[in-house]
């Protein structure tokens, strides 16, 4: 999961060019819904136009904080009538906004009682330490499956302390550079595996419904992108670790006892995650047996609520609210405001119109689409954040879907996963600043190492999402 809503300053663009986009973006903005005015019928189209080159400008550069960027379309879309302030309240108390902020508060309550740490360290250990290869198998299943729940940027930071004391005491010093790139790619990579793993594939799930009428639910996503990750981890760890297969044996922190708040944590996150899996599935799910009309959000809050009722052994509960309250609310109102942003897309009318611009897409094979959406993503996922991409594409690919006569979920599902896929620059991820500011790893090799990782990312997105929706 990837609680960023805000860049690091330092992965932010430069201070010239942020005060030149602060101009511009109202002013493009402003300029583009003069030029496609053609009387009232025509406004709402014109002013959502001429507001998405405004947000997309600014969420790209941040002059200002993206949380406040984001404010912009729930202001400025019900004044200018492009929407009622009911359909804006509405983004703001979206059920995917509570499974997000359930989903942020869960994973607080696994980070405040270490149970976080104990599952990545104990995945370590089944791997083994016998080379400097499996170490690397080790720490990116673990660093990957930790990610699926937790931050990103808080399982990169977890597990490069455990990683550094290993390097420490270990004889081959070619170690430690592919340990730490193994740690921050597999952050990104875990992000794939589940709806809450980072905040695009909520807004995936969003604008899908939103087009399609259907939901793309927590089963369904998993046996796609679990797989994926079962094939890009070995792939990245193959690849970082081609020189480590003659590397000594390594020496593993010791478990230690559990906890009574780690047994509790993980008992309660592990009926959450039952009851995600199986609400709809399989022969009509939990839900259909019990007569129950809940969603995913539901279950999020309730696991939440047991988290602040059930102790955690020392006096204190799971969760406390010192811990929940912490959870990064910034990146809750970028998805707020991207889910207005998507609604006027299709309310305006500029939805339809870009799909009949795109209609001469129909003729090229779905499979060059999909390799083009991928690869044009995963480029831009180095200077852009994947939420504000993300949000920025989805209903533009939703158009193009429709526009080419193929399920939505053709363009968008790859394409959201390549949100996520910047393995190249320190500034494409927080996991890639993280491993770079340790100052242990040259740009150079980043440069060198992430590019082939993200050509391997763009073959394997593209073939698993084509071989899954053709």
């Amino acid at each position: 999961m990837d609680e960023q809503d805000v860049r690091d300053p330092e992965t932010a663009a430069n201070p010239t060019v942020q005060r030149l986009a602060l101009v511009l973006g109202p002013t493009l903005g402003l300029a583009l819904t003069a030029w496609l005015w053609n009387g009232p019928e025509q406004s709402a189209l014109a002013i959502t136009s001429g507001l998405l080159l405004w947000v997309a400008i600014w969420w790209l550069t941040e002059p200002v904080p993206a949380a406040f960027t984001s404010m912009l379309p729930l202001a400025a879309l019900p004044a200018a009538g492009v929407l009622t302030p009911a359909q804006v309240a509405e983004s703001v108390g979206n059920e995917l906004i509570l499974l997000l902020m359930g989903g942020f508060m869960l994973a607080a309550a696994l980070e405040a009682n270490g149970a976080h740490r104990r599952m990545a360290l104990w995945m370590v250990h089944l791997f083994g330490g016998r080379n400097g290869r499996r170490l690397l198998f080790g720490f990116g299943f673990a660093t990957a499956a930790i990610s699926m729940w937790i931050s990103n940027t808080a399982a990169t930071l977890m597990m490069l302390p455990v990683a550094m004391a290993i390097c420490a005491s270990y004889p081959d010093t070619r170690l430690r550079v592919p340990l730490i790139l193994t740690i921050a790619y597999a952050a990104s990579i875990g992000g794939w595996g589940t709806p809450i793993g980072t905040p695009p594939n909520l807004v995936f799930m969003q604008v899908y419904q939103e087009t399609t009428g259907t939901q793309f639910d927590f089963f369904e996503w998993m046996r796609i992108g679990i797989p994926i990750i079962l094939i890009m981890v070995p792939l990245m760890c193959l690849w970082l670790g081609r020189h480590l297969g003659d590397s000594p044996k390594a020496s593993l922190p010791p478990l230690g006892a559990w906890s009574p708040g780690e047994r509790r944590v993980l008992a309660l996150f592990g009926l959450v995650i039952l009851l995600w899996v199986f609400r709809t599935t399989p022969y009509g799910g939990w839900t259909g047996r019990v007569g129950l009309k809940v969603n995913d959000a539901s279950i999020a809050i309730f696991g939440v609520i047991l988290m602040g009722l059930v102790s955690n052994g020392r006096g204190q509960r799971l969760l406390t609210w010192q811990a929940a309250e912490r959870i990064p609310w910034g990146a809750l109102l970028l998805f707020a405001g991207g889910i207005a942003l998507a609604t006027a897309f299709e309310k305006s009318g500029l939805g339809a119109a870009l799909a009949n611009q795109l209609t001469a897409l129909k003729v090229l094979p779905t499979w060059a689409l999909i390799l083009g959406v991928v690869a044009g993503i995963t480029l831009l996922s180095e200077i852009a954040s994947n939420t504000a991409t993300a949000v920025l594409l989805m209903p533009i690919l939703a158009a193009t879907a429709k526009a080419t006569g193929i399920d939505p979920a053709v363009l968008m599902f790859p394409a959201v996963l390549a949100a996520s896929c910047g393995f190249m620059l320190p500034v494409a991820t927080a996991p890639n600043l993280v491993a770079y500011g340790s100052g242990h790893v040259p740009l150079k090799r980043m440069i060198r190492e992430g590019s082939v990782l993200d050509g391997i990312g763009v073959i394997v997105l593209s073939v698993i999402c084509w071989l899954v929706f053709r």
